[in-house]
């Protein structure tokens, strides 16, 4: 009978004790600066708890033909580690993840599934709106031209 009453009074501290799950959504603008710099556009949608959050982004690289760069559309799902609040207005964190890209040269295309891991921070603006500064590393399969690729972005975060 004590540890019925235990699982009840464990499971009734969780209830009273979770806090609801928060979501938030970026779009973003940057660079992609393998292997030379090209703008990348993108969109990010995420939610998760306190320290564990759950993210799919969207990306999209253009290609520069005269520097043999390709083109990079990224779809990648995300786990982001993050402090439970933010500290001075700054809210850090650390992602990683995988999902399918697919780049293109010329006659040369490749689509795969693809890693990346990287940090950032989202910086409170006012309110719910924040700044959302990330760097990544995409690893892309053996078919890729450029791989690990680099990104590093800024953007415009609607917490909700």
């Amino acid at each position: 009978m004590t540890s019925v009453r235990a699982m009840l009074l464990a499971a009734l501290f969780c209830a009273v004790s979770a806090t609801p799950a928060l979501a938030d959504i970026t779009v973003f603008i940057g660079a992609n600066t393998t292997p030379a710099n090209r703008q990348v556009r993108g969109v990010a949608l995420g939610a998760g708890l306190l320290v564990v959050a759950f993210e799919f982004e969207y990306a999209n690289t253009t290609d520069d033909q005269t520097a043999l760069a390709p083109s990079l559309k990224t779809g990648m799902g995300n786990v982001l580690f993050q402090t439970p609040v933010a500290f001075m207005g700054i809210q850090p964190y650390f992602t990683t993840g995988a999902g399918l890209y697919r780049e293109e040269l010329g006659t040369h295309v490749d689509t795969s599934i693809g890693l990346n891991s990287g940090a950032g921070a989202k910086i409170t603006l006012t309110g719910p709106v924040r700044l959302r500064v990330d760097y990544r590393v995409f690893k892309l399969g053996s078919g890729a031209s450029s791989s690990p690729a680099h990104r590093v972005y800024v953007g415009l975060n609607l917490k909700f």
